[in-house]
């Protein structure tokens, strides 16, 4: 039986392993989804010995970027972005080849293209500063737009969020979420913007799905936002997933 995973931690919000086993079983496909909870990228080594059937892998937080350095191949997207979050694994001999891609990309792009509309949406601000933040700002600028990530921090190329003004979400009123600030069971909590500020122009997107409604996307919406959380975004995500497992 062939099985397929994923790698993170911690992983009790993955999405991944409900959908990949129920499409084995509606598709009669004999094979197997695991979450593998890895407190260590060193550990990466030890699923692949434990697991001789493994095809391929799912990468989620914290690993997208320190799991690139144990790759045999990187696609020159996924290289570009900085990020994987998806391997193949093939199996030639005794030897066991690992290849990187993202679909991040492709499942952001796809799900927030129809929500653009070139007039009015020129400026993205993107919230947070870690792989999965990456793919978003090459998606961003792949479909014309200008970036700006939002950080806590003091780093170069980055604003922080005192320093976001009306007038700031104003010019830059496509806004993604790329932090976990919001996600269940910490529902209460929201990224500090003038919400106030936004309108019917403004975009929301959160990658988050749990809640399906973000404390971020309510008060967005209160004042005519459009917003979208992640969850087709996931759906595209896993659809390309599983055409990297099986690509020629």
């Amino acid at each position: 039986m062939d099985k397929y995973g994923l790698i993170g931690y911690p992983l009790g919000h993955s999405f991944s392993i409900s959908y990949f086993n129920d499409k084995f079983a509606d598709e009669g496909i004999n094979a197997k989804y695991e979450n593998f909870e890895i407190s260590s990228i060193d550990q990466l080594q030890e699923v692949l010995d434990k697991n001789p059937n493994l095809c391929g892998l799912n990468v989620t937080i914290p690993y997208k970027e320190k799991v690139m350095e144990f790759l045999d191949s990187i696609t020159p997207e996924a290289q570009a972005i900085g990020a994987v979050n998806v391997i193949r694994v093939s199996h030639e001999g005794k030897k066991t080849r690992l290849k990187g891609y993202n679909s991040d990309v492709i499942g952001f792009t796809k799900s927030i293209e129809p929500m653009l509309d070139s007039h009015w949406h020129k400026k993205a601000l993107i919230l947070g500063t870690g792989g999965a933040s990456k793919a978003i700002n090459y998606g961003l600028k792949s479909l014309g737009m200008e970036t700006v990530y939002v950080s806590r921090y003091q780093r170069p190329g980055t604003i922080q969020y005192e320093n976001i003004t009306p007038e700031v979400v104003r010019e830059y009123n496509v806004i993604v979420n790329c932090t976990p600030l919001g996600m269940y069971p910490h529902t209460e909590e929201c990224p500090q913007l003038p919400y106030e500020a936004m309108d019917h122009h403004t975009i929301l997107y959160d990658l988050i799905y749990n809640p399906d409604e973000t404390l971020f996307m309510k008060r967005g919406r209160e004042q005519g936002a459009e917003v979208k959380n992640g969850l087709e975004m996931l759906l595209l995500q896993a659809f390309a997933s599983w055409e990297f497992w099986h690509e020629k």
